[in-house]
């Protein structure tokens, strides 16, 4: 294409079919064209008056997707605040549900909460430090911007906790 003066439209597909083992490495004889359309609308959009444009030539317009969030938010914005004062109150809640649980005989299920299950200040220790990672991490997650990881880790604490709490209210 290179070497000629104009782009020529002009190799017809094949009416025979083409078999793997007719082909040779490096061989491009027996390789299937482009449709004709779209060849003339390639060769309409290159060709001014029979000559081929240089690649750079060619104006291409890329597309832009507005972006969902124009400028950043802070930390500490309302939905974080609501949620981490969400979580705070279920982590009471929790607190609550399986101290009663504890005196009335229950076991605690989760194994890294049973180790400070045996002491009242155990058990808040356990809660102030859950809530304080939940917060930890979210903000990690702020600052190295994935936003929606920042929201997500909250909400799925809270489905957590308030399963933990329905539990221990059923039983």
């Amino acid at each position: 294409m290179g070497q000629g003066s104009r782009w020529e439209a002009g190799v017809a597909l094949s009416e025979t079919p083409v078999y793997m083992e007719d082909v040779k490495p490096g061989s491009t004889e027996l390789l299937p064209s482009a449709p004709e359309s779209s060849r003339s609308e390639t060769a309409s959009r290159l060709a001014v008056d029979s000559a081929v444009l240089p690649v750079g030539a060619i104006e291409f317009e890329p597309e832009i997707s507005p972006r969902t969030e124009l400028r950043p938010h802070s930390f500490w914005d309302r939905e974080n605040r609501l949620l981490f004062a969400a979580n705070g109150a279920i982590a009471t809640a929790d607190f609550f549900t399986t101290r009663a649980n504890l005196a009335k005989g229950g076991r605690e299920l989760n194994p890294f909460t049973r180790v400070l299950a045996g002491s009242t200040p155990g058990l808040v220790a356990n809660f102030a430090l859950e809530t304080g990672g939940l917060v930890s991490l979210s903000y990690l997650c702020h600052k190295t911007g994935h936003h929606k990881l920042e929201r997500i880790i909250p909400i799925m604490n809270l489905g957590a906790s308030a399963g933990a709490v329905a539990y221990n209210l059923r039983h």
